[in-house]
């Protein structure tokens, strides 16, 4: 059992906050007793009724949720195909943009003149958009793309700053039935083409650029690259953003938003559409191998999105909610979805976390009261480096709930987190899933106590189990094993883009009808589960496997260490050998003491084998945009092999220094 197991229960929600959530409604209204009872009553069989809790959830949710379908549904799940090709609310049909946007901005809605988006610019700049407006500017994005002769199922890419913009264009596309394909700003030419030409979008919105650690950025070069490259796009639509800070290129293709947009009439009749039709194209990072095409659905989508944020970030009608995303990630659409659906407040905001100073983040917090925060643990990581006075100087007590996901945490950070940010108050709703259901697989509700770096457990109405080599549970058994789903989800991908072959291949082929997520999982004895990384990720030393979580949990633990990232490289000896860079907090150096400590930490933990070989002191990680570190680049520059794309990637300097230290 590692380190995390062993964490005591730190966070207790109060009995009067428990009784006042949405999901201890929810739990009041059907007789569930306790948090045990409520996870077996959604995501399995049960006695007292004749479908799966499963079906049981599914079918009620719309109802319960608000979720308008034009049309009802026949039934609420057809499994004639297996798991692997469910089909959700057959029969039914809907459109994301009317539940999200159309209803609230009725001119009998509560909601009409209520803020949508709240957005600040890294510049200082302020906008509110109300749902009226935001429906305005969607309507004119769906008259736009007809006229450019989109039509249901076709795909329209975007590659867009972090603008209000880009609900509208989301938005829009989900009212005329076109795919939509939201491209990370940060992505360089092959990137943005691989992602062009295997989509095969014929319209892109795309802008001039954006503001980055107080510098104009350009975008449209990059646009035009990856166009020539990927070939298909006859439309670019181009949001002036920079103005006086950029001189823009301009082709025939290409039409100014004000020219392209606007002109166009802002009254639209929003397409009632099948249940399964397709609504968005999630690439996958692609940081191995050709990024996966992620397809996801209107009913889909829609259902998981608000069932999280009502259940899981227990949304009230004052929340103001933040995510750190880009549009380009899964938590993007997620964070619009979700909240918009219950006619919620999104803050959205366009540049560095640390600019101009480290306290940006508290600073914004404070000043727009916001409600909801989340974040990845290597951004708190890198925030906490800057030391407690920049949180200390600003009221946060306005934050009701914390979230994070991406990638594992260390106990001292999120320890970090809980205190000094949610004012050992507010719980971290930390959470698992992917891009492959634009939700979580696992996700701790509200009303639960919380132990250091723990997921909770399943998410409601998601059959997620723990399980061995042989596909056999082990969950009940407190060992570590593969992360899978055992029945599908409204939202899981309906295929891959690229056809159903690779889909089956990547998800449904390890075990028997056995979704395989890739992640190492764990549930103490206690009932809380843990992550321990990508399975794939694993470092195999001597015939053992561990993840480089792990490893980089254990340095982090120590009063140096601020940040780490542990790779394989190939050794004689042990087939496998650990090589850690580490990044030291301030006022700490490295040194041969300091590194033989650390390594005899490791060791201390998971054994001598797994001692790093190397332990390297670094100023900094190679990091993307969304705060991950990018382990494949250091695995590479320490063996001296060809990087690959590096496109993604916030701070090309650390490659640099990655080499020097080596």
């Amino acid at each position: 059992m590692s380190s995390q197991q062993q964490e005591a229960v730190v966070h207790e929600p109060s009995e009067e906050f428990v009784e006042s959530t949405n999901v201890a409604a929810f739990m009041r209204e059907y007789g569930i007793d306790d948090y045990d009872e409520l996870i077996e009553r959604t995501t399995s069989r049960v006695e007292h009724v004749d479908e799966s809790g499963i079906e049981w959830f599914w079918d009620l949710l719309p109802e319960y949720l608000g979720i308008d379908f034009y049309t009802p549904y026949d039934q609420v799940r057809d499994d004639t195909d297996g798991p692997q090709f469910s089909k959700w609310y057959p029969g039914g049909e809907l459109n994301l943009a009317h539940n999200v946007v159309d209803r609230h901005a009725h001119v009998d809605s509560q909601t009409r003149n209520k803020i949508a988006c709240l957005w600040e610019g890294e510049p200082g700049d302020v906008r509110e958009i109300t749902y009226h407006e935001l429906a305005r500017q969607s309507n004119k994005i769906a008259n736009y793309l007809e006229a450019s002769g989109i039509d249901t199922g076709d795909t329209v890419g975007l590659y867009m700053p972090m603008v209000p913009e880009v609900i509208s264009i989301l938005y829009g596309c989900f009212k005329v039935g076109a795919i939509a394909v939201p491209i990370f700003s940060g992505f360089g030419v092959e990137a943005t083409a691989t992602r062009i030409e295997d989509s095969e979008c014929s319209v892109l919105f795309t802008g001039d650029g954006f503001y980055r650690r107080g510098k104009p950025l350009t975008l449209k070069e990059s646009a035009d690259e990856a166009i020539d490259e990927a070939g298909h796009v006859e439309h670019t639509v181009v949001y002036d953003r920079l103005g006086d800070d950029a001189d823009v290129p301009m082709h025939d293709r290409d039409e100014w938003w004000s020219e392209a947009i606007e002109t166009h009439s802002d009254a639209y009749d929003t397409k009632s559409l099948p249940s399964n039709q397709e609504s968005m194209l999630l690439y996958s990072s692609g940081t191995t191998g050709k990024p996966k095409g992620i397809v996801h659905t209107h009913a889909g989508v829609q259902m998981q999105c608000a069932k999280e944020m009502y259940f899981g970030f227990d949304h009230q009608p004052s929340d103001r909610f933040f995510w750190v995303s880009d549009i380009g990630w899964m938590m993007g659409p997620w964070t619009l979805i979700g909240n918009h659906t219950f006619g919620g407040t999104v803050f959205m905001y366009e540049g560095a976390p640390d600019h101009p100073e480290p306290d940006r983040f508290w600073e914004m917090i404070d000043r727009h009261s916001l409600s909801t925060f989340g974040i990845s643990p290597t951004a708190i990581r890198a925030l906490r480096k800057h030391g407690d006075e920049w949180v200390d100087d600003h009221d946060l007590s306005s934050l009701r709930l914390l979230g994070s996901t991406g990638e594992p945490w260390d106990p001292e950070s999120w320890q970090w987190f809980y205190e000094n940010v949610g004012g050992g108050d507010a719980p971290i709703i930390n959470i698992s899933g992917g891009t492959e259901i634009c939700g979580c697989f696992l996700m701790p509700m509200p009303t639960q106590p919380l132990k250091p770096t723990s997921l909770g457990g399943p998410g409601l109405g998601m059959d997620i189990d723990i399980v061995n080599d042989a596909g056999d549970s082990i969950a009940d058994t407190n060992e570590r094993g593969f992360l899978v789903a055992r029945d599908s989800c409204p939202s899981m991908t309906k295929s891959l883009w690229e056809g159903d072959d690779r889909y089956l291949e990547e998800y449904w082929s390890t075990w028997e009808d056995l979704w395989d997520h890739g992640d190492w999982a764990q549930k103490d004895e206690d009932g809380f589960w843990f992550l321990h990384g990508r399975a794939d990720d694993a470092l195999n030393v001597a015939g053992r496997k561990v993840g480089p979580a792990e490893i980089e949990g254990v340095l982090t633990e120590h009063d140096s260490v601020n940040q780490a990232a542990a790779v394989g490289v190939p050794d004689d000896t042990t087939g496998t050998a650990v090589v850690a860079y580490v990044m030291l907090e301030d006022g700490f150096e490295g040194s041969d003491d300091l590194r033989a400590e650390l390594s005899a930490l490791v060791g201390e933990e998971h054994g001598k084998p797994f001692r790093p070989r190397e332990l390297l002191f670094v100023s900094e990680l190679p990091k993307t945009q969304s705060g991950k570190i990018i382990r494949r680049a250091i695995s590479s520059i320490y063996q001296g092999e060809d990087l690959g794309d590096m496109s993604s990637i916030e701070n090309p300097a650390a490659l640099d220094e990655l080499r020097d230290a080596a």
